[in-house]
């Protein structure tokens, strides 16, 4: 790559996408235009140390990810947290871009809950340090029974961090939301048709993914 093609606006976009749905996508899209993005990486999780539950394994996750984003201008798959060792921590994913893309502008892309969240983060000062955050607002309640037509942002007037807002339409749809739905027979079709991309629901369909509850 030559000097006048090093990109030099870099975004990460990491999160479980346990599955990637219609939300990702619209947030994907607003932060490549926005920031005027030379690259965004998609950074499916690896071993996420802040959850609880189990993520559906990576080859599907990742699979998902290629139908929901793989369309997209200037965006790459990037699976280098799946296959790291040990706990995935963002502030080492941001040093390992750092080095690739030397002297670009590092942007975090994210929402506004884990902005909230954000100084419980490991080594949350060495992540600031290295990258922008780039912040989507989300509906003020969010989770699987949440409603879906929510008009109420969260509140970020008292967050004490710099931070670039991201201006999209408040879509409150979240991925514990999308497994709700599936689990029920009921909502099934609901969910894949009006939640994920259509190439996501034929692959949930496909593998019959979330179909149990946990």
């Amino acid at each position: 790559m030559t000097a006048s093609a090093t990109p030099r606006r870099v975004g990460m976009f990491g999160g479980a996408f346990d599955p990637p749905h219609l939300a990702h996508r619209a947030l994907a899209e607003a932060a490549l235009d926005q920031l005027g993005l030379d690259a965004l990486h998609m950074m499916p999780t690896g071993q996420a140390w802040h959850k609880a539950r189990s993520l559906t394994s990576a080859e599907h996750r990742i699979a998902m990810c290629q139908l929901a984003f793989g369309d997209l201008p200037r965006t790459r798959i990037d699976t280098r947290e799946t296959t790291r060792q040990g706990p995935s921590y963002t502030a080492d994913t941001l040093a390992e871009l750092a080095r690739e893309y030397p002297g670009a502008t590092l942007y975090l892309v994210l929402g506004a809950d884990q902005l909230l969240a954000f100084k419980s983060w490991v080594r949350w000062p060495e992540v600031l340090e290295r990258a922008q955050l780039a912040v989507a607002n989300r509906a003020l309640h969010i989770g699987a029974d949440a409603a879906l037509d929510q008009r109420e942002e969260m509140d970020l007037s008292a967050v004490d961090l710099p931070f670039v807002r991201l201006s999209m339409p408040l879509t409150n749809i979240s991925a514990s939301a999308v497994r709700s739905r599936l689990e029920q027979p009921a909502t099934q079709r609901t969910a894949t048709a009006q939640l994920v991309p259509a190439g996501v629901a034929s692959y949930i369909s496909d593998h019959s993914l979330y179909q149990d509850p946990p």
